[in-house]
């Protein structure tokens, strides 16, 4: 295979790419010949510190998101000073004129003031602010539903790191000329455990100025709750220091102040029943332009390794015994996404109501996409912290998201990746994009010591194609980003661009410091990815239903159900108005199209074989 290092070489690389790690977060360390300028670390360790502001810039930033006609929308205030109002005020320009429309009470654990304004009219762009009686005016612009945009363009970003506290300026410019649709923030903007308020200000006058004029789902990880790695496990009590026999470190109203903050915007929770100790759950979805995004917590609900599986490495969470089973660990008392989100993601996939295609945002990927961590001296054989475990909750996540043919965005792992993930076979199952760090202290890297079993010698990337992670789940690697001294760890963020009428989803990965405005501007190597909707769910057919000839409807949403097994295979708003279904036995189904009132029920559907010629005409 061309450009296959030797093992020799790993090695070297190793060491060097770890203390080039280190070295990269030294402001006087020089930068690499004809490589970007240095990066200026404004404070490394120690807790943040709030600053003291002039009382009329007591706002420092907001957020917001408009679902179903209803806009929900935090102001963070820095701390007030006894004797100073708690009341906010939002108001709204109207012809040139401010009139208030709702006043909300800051509260005193994170200073969070929330608005909910229903019966919103999301067809035009309308300037807001938000004020303080002392003088404070914060302004942005709630958007206009980019419903009429044949893209839609999400921005992601992952790995906040407190190794460098400077601003982002760099980032603010790139996303200014990029005008993305809607930011996405996937996790840890807070890596200071026990000063989530100060960090989370510190976030916010970092990218308060593309955030306030555009609708932005941020979504905190086990950094922002003040832990190492999160293992929810239902809202238990954590009494291991790491967390990894599940549960909570840090106390609940600790944890739920942390998700006020980085959450009341969202749209409301599909099921807002609370967890163990009263923590709070807010997995829910939000449709911008007719791209329908479900915001998973993958973290919440999953089961921790300390106690249900023997310790195989250096901690609970860690294997690098060469010997052990892959199989073992994949106990049934093992949890991923938990029943409720699993419900949560089965209704969802299934409503197709104003969208036309479907992505599904959480802290992480669904695999073990990295084989060297940080400083680790050896290789990490499977990290119990990445959600390739337990592996049959894994699937079950997987099969949900294909359902309804949904790309997976996330973050967390350091190392950007896009991978097309395999349960049973090769490539049966949704792509995902594991976005760069922001800040990328902690380096990780993909490299596999065996031979892909297939690669693409076109890949200008040597360790791409079909492999087994250390946990035994099938991926097959389109692209990474390796950290390497030059490149800054590999920070940065990523884009992902849907096309509504090809149906056509391009994948972008942005190192830092570059401007994207200039001609010479490069993503990383291997990158833009470019996949098809249904690439989504590639899984080889074993037979066909008839071609379906839809009349009196463009592009209507198809369903189909097994009906021997009583479930829903697959829904998908097809494109067009003719389509060959697959499936994926010889059967009998039912075929649902349309939706709302104008829908058609086609039942008793015998399946056919490729060669076969045959038409349903449906009308609507």
């Amino acid at each position: 295979m061309k450009n296959r290092p030797t093992r020799i070489a790993l090695e070297l690389l190793i060491v060097a790419g770890v203390c080039g790690s280190r070295a990269l977060l030294s402001a006087e360390t020089p930068p690499p010949a004809e490589g970007p300028e240095p990066i200026t670390i404004e404070r490394k360790g120690g807790p943040p510190k709030i600053p003291d502001v002039p009382r009329d810039e007591v706002i420092c930033f907001a957020l917001y998101t408009v679902q179903d006609g209803v806009l929900k929308l935090s102001a963070q205030l820095y701390p007030l000073e006894d004797g100073e109002s708690r009341q906010v005020q939002l108001e709204l320009n109207d012809e040139g004129q401010w009139k208030p429309i709702a006043k909300a009470e800051a509260d005193e654990t994170g200073w969070l003031a929330t608005f909910r304004i229903e019966d919103w009219d999301h067809g035009k762009d309308v300037p807001y602010r938000v004020t303080h009686p002392g003088g404070a005016r914060f302004e942005g612009l709630i958007r206009k539903d980019p419903i009429d945009k044949d893209e839609i363009v999400v921005a992601a970003f992952t790995g906040n790191s407190n190794s460098d506290r400077s601003m982002r300026p760099d980032i603010v410019r790139n996303v200014k000329a990029l005008d993305p649709d809607l930011l996405f923030f996937s996790g840890d903007q807070s890596y200071d455990h026990r000063a989530h308020t100060a960090a989370w200000l510190l976030f916010g006058r970092q990218f308060g100025e593309i955030i306030k004029d555009r609708p932005t789902i941020t979504i905190p990880d086990d950094h922002d709750v003040g832990q190492g790695n999160l293992w929810g496990e239902g809202g238990k009590v954590s009494h291991l220091a790491g967390g990894a026999d599940g549960g909570y470190i840090m106390p609940a109203d600790y944890v739920n102040m942390v998700q006020r903050g980085q959450t009341s915007h969202l749209p409301d929770p599909y099921d807002p029943t609370p967890i163990q100790q009263g923590i709070t759950v807010y997995y829910t979805s939000l449709n911008v332009g007719g791209i329908d995004f479900a915001i998973v917590e993958d973290r919440k609900f999953k089961t921790g390794p300390a106690g249900l599986i023997p310790q195989q490495g250096p901690r609970p969470d860690h294997i690098n015994d060469p010997d052990y089973d892959r199989a073992s660990v994949d106990v049934p008392e093992a949890r991923l996404l938990g029943r409720r989100q699993l419900k949560f993601l089965h209704d969802w996939g299934r409503h197709w109501q104003g969208a036309e295609m479907k992505a599904v945002l959480s802290q992480t990927i669904f695999a073990g996409g990295a084989h060297i961590h940080g400083g680790y001296k050896g290789r990490l054989l499977a990290d119990l912290d990445s959600n390739g475990w337990p592996q049959s909750g894994r699937a079950r996540a997987l099969r949900e998201i294909r359902r309804c043919f949904a790309l997976h965005i996330a973050g967390d792992q350091h190392l950007a990746t896009v991978i097309h993930h395999g349960i049973n076979s090769w490539e049966d199952a949704p792509y995902s994009f594991c976005v760069p760090s922001i800040v990328n202290y902690y380096g990780r890297w993909w490299w596999p010591l065996e031979e892909p079993l297939a690669h693409d010698q076109q890949n200008p990337l040597p360790f791409t194609g079909r492999f087994y992670d250390g946990l035994g789940n099938k991926l097959t690697m389109l692209a990474y980003a390796n950290p390497t001294p030059r490149n800054y760890n590999a920070a940065g963020f990523g884009l992902v661009r849907f096309a509504k009428p090809t149906r056509r989803i391009t994948i972008e990965c942005w190192p830092r410091h570059v401007d994207v405005t200039q001609p010479d501007a490069r993503q990383f190597t291997g990158w833009p990815v470019t996949l098809g909707q249904e690439d989504n769910y590639a899984r080889a057919p074993l037979a066909y239903l008839p071609t379906l000839e839809i009349v009196g409807r463009e592009s209507p949403v198809v369903q189909v159900i097994d009906e021997y097994l009583g479930e829903i295979v697959y829904t998908l708003r097809i494109r067009g108005t003719t389509w060959r279904p697959k499936v994926f036995k010889e059967g009998v189904y039912t075929i649902r199209v349309g939706e709302g009132e104008a829908v058609k029920v086609l039942r008793g559907i015998e399946s056919i074989g490729a060669d076969e010629k045959k038409v349903l005409t449906v009308e609507l």
